[in-house]
């Protein structure tokens, strides 16, 4: 099960971002500010950002692993259709496809984690998770980068669905069967209405709950605010990379991605820091950290950038991985799907927005404007963590019981 989550992960994310490396190429091709490049991105996040909500729902009447193997497999397929595109427009229309097909991981992949494993090695597997998340975003952006140069932006996207292809093989082969989603019916029960207005009563009922804990409620803020301060970073960052004072070349340049070896790092030792310093405390300590390593990029020194870099990348991933885990775990236990799908919806609205926004203040007003709006909303995430949720929060750790008694929580 973790090899097959692993290798899906790889491969939706590194589809996902795919174009980041190459915006520079394609604002070139086209003739587009850096905004108009980064919507190569956008689209792809802010579709995934709007389907993963149904598709969340979905999964609570299919089950999960359908769901997941139909994304990994149509996300490849899109994949291989990009360079294809006759046109810009286009390219963003099968972006938007493909954002689309790759909503069905990482809105439904958390949800199959807690049912297959339960709260007891949740936090562990999420970070893991997540890791295998930050691999794929850091091969697929250095693919694209290091043959950006030789084989254009359309060699690039190639070879980024080649790799893509062989993770989802391996996804296909590995990810265990199982359990079916909470409400899985033989198809001859499908077809009964009654069933299904049951079924619509209890996905709406399940989406109340994940609406109604103000904890929750800070998870989803906090996806929205640190996912579109991060994108909007990297989104900016090929723009200044390649262009003065640094003046490198794109595959030089897309070197800034092994940052994300540190977010790999960082993710799957979540746990042991909520372990120290609890949730809120990690939370929060985390979100400060990225503020720090995005103001170590201001000066116009390589060296001070990549450290910047890395420390935001790290930074933000150990934040994604505390919040995301957080969330899983005070889902209630009707509403896990819908749970996931808030979150994901939130922390790719977030990146479809705000690496919008945030490529078009660098185009107009540089990056240390930059900087200054994506502190901005990072710091509101910060105080959001703080304000809302108490310190007295109860964190649930499960207990082994003896006897008819299985897991039951205790505060």
């Amino acid at each position: 099960m973790t090899i097959a989550v692993a290798a899906a992960g790889i491969s939706s994310f590194a589809l996902l971002y795919a174009p980041q490396p190459v915006l520079p190429q394609l604002a070139e091709q086209y003739h587009l500010d850096p905004g108009g490049a980064s919507l190569a991105v956008s689209v792809a996040t802010g579709a995934l950002a709007i389907a993963v909500l149904p598709i969340a729902a979905l999964s609570e009447v299919v089950g999960r692993r359908p769901v997941i193997i139909t994304s990994v497999v149509a996300s490849v397929v899109f994949g291989f259709l990009l360079p294809l595109a006759p046109s810009y427009p286009a390219l963003l229309v099968l972006r938007a496809l493909q954002g689309v097909a790759i909503a069905g991981f990482p809105g439904v992949a958390a949800a199959y984690l807690a049912e297959r494993l339960g709260k007891a090695g949740l936090a562990a597997a999420v970070g893991a998770m997540i890791a295998g998340n930050t691999v794929g975003g850091m091969v697929g952006r250095l693919a694209a980068g290091f043959t950006a140069g030789p084989f254009g932006y359309h060699g690039a996207l190639i070879v980024v669905a080649v790799i893509g292809l062989v993770c989802t093989v391996v996804t296909v082969l590995a990810l265990p069967r199982g359990e079916q989603g909470t409400f899985a019916l033989t198809f001859a029960d499908r077809r009964r209405s009654a069933v299904l207005r049951e079924q619509g009563r209890a996905v709406l009922a399940g989406l109340g709950a994940a609406v109604r804990k103000p904890v929750l409620l800070v998870q989803y803020a906090v996806a929205l605010l640190a996912m579109g301060s991060f994108v909007a970073l990297y989104n900016a960052a090929g723009f200044r990379m390649t262009g003065e004072p640094l003046d490198l070349s794109p595959a030089i340049a897309s070197l800034v991605f092994l940052a994300y070896a540190m977010g790999s790092v960082s993710s799957a030792t979540a746990g042991k820091l909520v372990g120290r310093f609890g949730r809120r405390g990690s939370l929060a300590g985390a979100l400060l950290l990225t503020i720090a390593g995005a103001a170590l990029t201001l000066p116009d020194s390589l060296p001070l950038v990549i450290a910047g870099f890395v420390v935001l990348t790290g930074a933000f991933f150990a934040a994604h991985a505390v919040a995301n885990g957080w969330a899983a775990a005070e889902a209630p236990e009707n509403a896990r799907g819908q749970v996931g799908g808030l979150y994901t919806l939130s922390y790719y609205l977030g990146s479809s927005v705000g690496g919008a926004a945030g490529a078009s203040v660098y185009g107009h007003a540089g990056w240390t404007w930059l900087i200054a709006l994506t502190a901005c909303w990072l710091a509101l995430a910060v105080a959001a963590v703080v304000v809302m949720v108490p310190r007295s929060v109860k964190v649930s750790f499960p207990t082994l019981k003896v006897g008819k008694e299985a897991f039951t929580e205790r505060a």
